[in-house]
């Protein structure tokens, strides 16, 4: 009965024979495992098959296992609040760059302007004010610094946007850092302006955290960050932490 193996079937099927091969015994009718012949292949058996399907599901998972996120690919579900952040205007330098040897980033992320108001006088004679609202777009990096730690917010505030050029609308690349158990903005240096939230300083900030913050990673980016006014200082950065891999060997002293 049925078409045997070799024959052609409409639809480009090649033929499939099906055995359910069945014996006596003192026990009554035994049906043995089903025997296939698909496509030329005799005898394969449902446990076969099985394996076969386990051992898909098994590979599936392992794939999806050792596809990583980097350390700045977080997902973010955002909650309708505003995280304010304070201006640290007597710190020497701002940017993604600072500190001696650098100082560990800890919060940022890439956004547009709602808001910005006016300059106001409230700090007095200490610095002027300009406080602006930003929506955050992507997140890269967040520190823990305990209570105060970003949770999530979809606005972020400061008041350091004086004399930083920027507008209502633009797009901008926001690098933070803490003080005294708070994040916090050294000044309108880390507030850079980008095209699109795929600009190529996003890129290298996302590399740079990436790699634990290894100015020596993106050391041929030294052309683009200079276009920011920090070009000099990644350089700085780069050179300090050659230093620190190499440093020099002690004099010695003279003893009279």
């Amino acid at each position: 009965m049925g078409v045997r193996k070799g024959e052609c079937l409409t639809d480009f099927k090649q033929a499939s024979e099906v055995k359910m091969p069945a014996r006596n015994t003192s026990m009554g009718l035994e049906i043995r495992p089903l025997d296939l012949n698909i496509y030329g292949f005799r005898r394969i058996r449902r446990p076969l098959i099985g394996s076969f399907f386990i051992f898909f599901i098994a590979l599936s998972i392992v794939s999806c296992d050792l596809v990583k996120k980097s350390k700045s690919d977080i997902d973010i579900e955002f909650m309708l609040d505003t995280l304010d952040v304070g201006y640290t205007y007597w710190w020497p330098e701002s940017g993604p760059f600072i500190g001696n040897c650098g100082q560990e980033l800890s919060l940022v992320f890439s956004g547009t302007i709602k808001e910005l108001k006016a300059p106001t006088n409230e700090a007095g004679p200490l610095y002027t004010p300009q406080k602006g609202i930003i929506a955050i777009e992507e997140v890269y990096k967040i520190k823990d610094i305990g209570e105060n730690s970003y949770k999530n917010q979809r606005f972020f505030a400061t008041d350091c946007f004086f004399k930083s050029g920027l507008g209502t609308g633009d797009k901008v690349l926001v690098v933070c850092y803490d003080y005294e158990d708070a994040y916090t903005i050294p000044g309108s240096g880390s507030l850079l302006k980008i095209d699109s939230f795929d600009d190529e300083a996003i890129v290298s900030i996302r590399k740079y955290i990436d790699t634990d913050e290894n100015p020596e990673k993106i050391a041929k980016d030294v052309g683009l960050w200079a276009t920011y006014g920090h070009g000099r200082a990644l350089e700085d950065l780069i050179a300090c932490r050659k230093a620190m891999k190499n440093p020099d060997k002690s004099i010695p002293v003279e003893v009279e």
